[in-house]
């Protein structure tokens, strides 16, 4: 990864292990061990790069990087330089596994190679495709026969990640519904057709959660801790979450709770067009997140004329997050798209029900068969389809309807946190996919 500033100070023991120079700039490869592990991490130290206060991407004022485009080619030609051990460390991979545009530059380069290793690409979110124009085409000295329809131009411009999907042997992406989504002209962003053409190669595979970081029976950050054995304990978090937001205090009111980035693709909106009908039930609803302004605004609004029912906290807290997901009887994910999604995981892992969109993720990690029977006895949570504020209180209702008959609520808690959402099942698929690679070698 590179060497931002913020890995930089978490890490000890750090080795320089080589230097080379591309497009004339300086780069170290320095080598460390993740912290709590043996497992090696290895650093791309440009400081005129990398090493910037902001985020990895943007400044500190939320501006895009204008130089992003430069960063992530000197980044992915340092990673084809180490997959063909061209800077002297005796040493070279079987497999090289990228991840979305920031690295989709690196297949490229090392389809000009006679000898690489297998290709695995990773999308994570194809709204993120690293875009941009010719003139940026040239300055990277890129090959001319790069800028074609089959290759990496898109639309009078260039696609880092388009570049990843021709160029791969296997792609991958964070769930098998979001695979079959991305080759929809609606989820697709431009490159549904390719996807298309590719799907042979192309493979979902859900992402997995660090369940001794999210584990109620575990977690520090919360009031009680319990566990299936102990689920009746769960409701002391809701007292006690009540009690510091300011609510009214009762282990019978239904607890509500969204956390997330407060923009359009995770539906905020449609909870927004919500919380005005909440009056009309005995229910709270927390709110935790930050993003588009208008969205705050909204919300906020909505606290301070329902706050007898309605809190919501505008930023990002990670002990407030562990605590509203320990309490809350109903986590709402409303998403317009989700390509995997880890808040519907965590919520099940501690007794809480989703209420999702059926889309992504959310439709392979939630069980809702009450079509099917009325009160299936395997029901996680709770799915609902339009992208409708309509079809959102309706899901809620169904919810709530639930929670009146305890005897099926306690038996949809236990069914959400026996999943097993841990990496070990994630991890075995992309062995397999390593496999399938090694065996066309």
């Amino acid at each position: 990864m590179p060497a931002y500033r913020q890995a930089k100070d978490q890490l000890t023991h750090i080795k320089k292990v080589a230097q080379i120079t591309v497009q004339k700039n300086e780069v170290e490869l320095l080598k460390a061990t993740l912290p709590g592990t043996r497992l090696p991490i290895w650093l791309l130290d440009c400081p005129s790069l990398f090493e910037r206060e902001g985020g990895p991407y943007t400044s500190t004022k939320g501006e895009t990087w204008p130089d992003n485009a430069q960063r992530f080619a000197v980044f992915s030609r340092v990673i084809a330089a180490i997959a063909t051990d061209q800077i002297g460390l005796d040493w070279q991979p079987d497999i090289l596994h990228c991840n979305d545009w920031q690295t989709a530059l690196a297949p490229v380069i090392l389809h000009f190679e006679k000898s690489r290793p297998g290709i695995i690409f990773t999308i994570h979110n194809l709204a993120y495709q690293g875009v941009f124009p010719y003139s940026t085409f040239v300055d990277l000295q890129l090959p001319s026969e790069l800028w074609s329809f089959d290759s990496m131009e898109f639309y009078d411009e260039f696609s880092f990640i388009k570049g990843g999907i021709v160029y791969a042997d296997q792609v991958t992406t964070v769930s098998p519904t979001y695979a079959t989504e991305i080759q929809t002209k609606e989820y697709g962003a431009g490159l549904e057709k390719l996807l298309q053409f590719h799907s042979e190669k192309l493979t979902g595979v859900i992402n997995g959660i660090n369940k001794e970081e999210w584990n109620p029976n575990k977690d520090n950050n919360i009031d009680t801790t319990y566990s299936i054995k102990t689920l009746s304990l769960k409701t002391k978090n809701k007292l006690a979450l009540q009690k510091e937001l300011g609510l009214e205090v009762g282990g019978n009111i239904p607890l509500l709770a969204s956390i997330s980035r407060l923009v359009a693709q995770k539906g905020i909106d449609l909870i927004v067009g919500v919380l005005p009908y909440l009056k009309n039930f005995k229910v709270q609803y927390v709110i935790l997140g930050s993003g588009e302004k208008a969205l705050e605004t909204a919300l906020t609004k909505a606290a301070n004329t329902n706050p007898e029912q309605v809190f919501v906290r505008v930023g990002y807290d990670e002990t407030l997050a562990h605590k509203i997901t320990a309490a809350a009887d109903f986590f709402i994910m409303p998403s317009r798209y989700e390509p995997c999604g880890l808040n519907q995981m965590y919520s099940q892992h501690y007794g809480t029900i989703p209420i999702v969109r059926k889309t992504g993720g959310l439709a392979d990690t939630v069980i809702d068969e009450t079509s099917k029977s009325a009160e299936s006895i395997k029901n996680t949570g709770i799915i609902f389809e339009k992208d409708s504020a309509v079809d959102l209180l309706k899901a809620i209702i169904r919810g709530l309807d639930i929670y009146s008959n305890k005897t099926i609520w306690e038996k949809m808690q236990l069914n959400a946190m026996r999943q097993d959402f841990s990496w070990k099942n994630s991890a075995m698929q992309y062995l397999d996919l390593y496999t399938r690679i090694l065996d066309k070698q």
